[in-house]
């Protein structure tokens, strides 16, 4: 009677534990980008929160406070100041299209004439009926990106105060993430209902995955797209910052990367008799930026998150598309996570079973 009465009761417990946090994901959840990102940043900025805190020992408020203070420097100022850029460039583009002075497809025209007269054809025979199709497609679709991109500087304009208040929010969670991050972690930990090897593991493939997500891909996406802008401002490109942000995300995608910006830029200064600015960007793209993922990445990294690149693509592309900017690290982060969890249940059956029963070769580890 005790046993039954013991597992009602746990029964009982798990339902009331599962309830309670759809409760709390449902309060929270105007808020849930902010406290991803509060989050992550500490524990990105842990390393730098146990540094201070080994010069102050016991003033653990200071240190914490004093990191919040040099991610609001070096991390959040320069990102609205960039920000703010690129929103007023790309508004400035959307203007220019508006009125005329900027036309996407008579720039394709002249790339499509400079072409060989075997690749105008092929061009023009290549599943869009007509070179006209596809001029107005290619026309419409950077129309369309960029309208979009004014759009939502509108829309931020007019979230200003929503905006704010997640902004706020989230520093103060990072503050006492950083704070009490230490303590927290390892208490999650405990409190999952795995065993505790198994449990570490997963946590250990978390922080792992984050860590390279943010400062491997992020930042070298960042350096890429600032170099890519840099050298399309000194071929005089408009919109330079803007072209650089498009390369940037476009860097976070593995078998995309920068490439897919620089490149077409190339072909319509080739196209258009600028000889010296194509060169000067094709061999930026090639010497500078294309090795400063192949140096920075190892550095930052330090090393692989056993994550396939296809899984690395499919991922961000589908985070991006269900939660927003948050799906470049929630992406990965589901498929690292999705890899080890089956890694460890294939382990735990191999172990269980009899030398019979083993499999004759080992688990796929990538």
């Amino acid at each position: 009677m005790s046993v039954d009465r013991g597992r009602v009761e746990n029964g009982g417990l798990i339902l009331f534990i599962a309830g309670i946090t759809l409760a709390l994901a449902l309060v929270v959840s105007s808020f849930a980008g902010a406290l991803l990102w509060a989050a992550l940043a500490a524990l990105l900025f842990q390393p730098l929160f146990q540094r201070l805190l080994a010069r102050w020992p016991d003033r653990r408020n200071m240190a914490a406070a004093v990191t919040l203070l040099i991610i609001t420097v070096a991390v959040v100022i320069p990102a609205i100041v960039i920000t703010s850029l690129v929103i007023d460039q790309a508004a400035g583009v959307y203007t220019q299209m508006r009125s005329g002075r900027i036309n996407f497809a008579a720039y394709f025209q002249q790339v499509h004439d400079a072409l060989p007269l075997r690749l105008q054809h092929l061009l023009d025979n290549s599943g869009f009926n007509s070179f006209e199709r596809a001029q107005a497609r290619i026309s419409a679709v950077i129309s369309n990106s960029v309208s979009v991109i004014a759009s939502q500087a509108l829309s931020i304009g007019r979230n200003a105060a929503a905006f704010l208040l997640a902004f706020g929010v989230g520093l103060y969670v990072t503050y006492f993430l950083l704070r009490d991050g230490d303590r927290l972690g390892p208490a999650v930990v405990r409190a999952l209902p795995l065993r505790p090897a198994v449990a570490e593991r997963i946590a250990d493939k978390f922080v792992a995955v984050v860590r390279a997500t943010i400062k491997g891909s992020g930042v070298v996406a960042l350096v890429q797209g600032a170099l890519g802008a840099i050298t399309f401002w000194i071929v005089g490109i408009p919109a330079a910052l803007l072209w650089g942000l498009l390369m940037a995300i476009a860097a976070l995608l593995p078998a995309i990367g920068p490439a897919i910006i620089w490149v077409p830029i190339a072909i319509y200064l080739l196209a258009t008799s600028a000889i010296w600015q194509a060169a000067v960007v094709i061999l930026s793209g090639v010497l500078v930026i294309g090795l400063a993922d192949n140096i920075l990445r190892p550095i930052l990294v330090g090393r692989d998150t056993g994550i396939p690149d296809w899984l690395v693509l499919v991922t961000t592309l589908g985070g991006i598309d269900l939660i927003g900017l948050s799906g470049i690290v929630v992406g990965p982060l589901a498929g690292a996570l999705f890899i080890t969890a089956w890694q460890i249940l294939t382990e735990q059956r191999e172990a269980q079973a009899t030398p019979s029963e083993r499999p004759p070769s080992p688990a796929y580890r990538p």
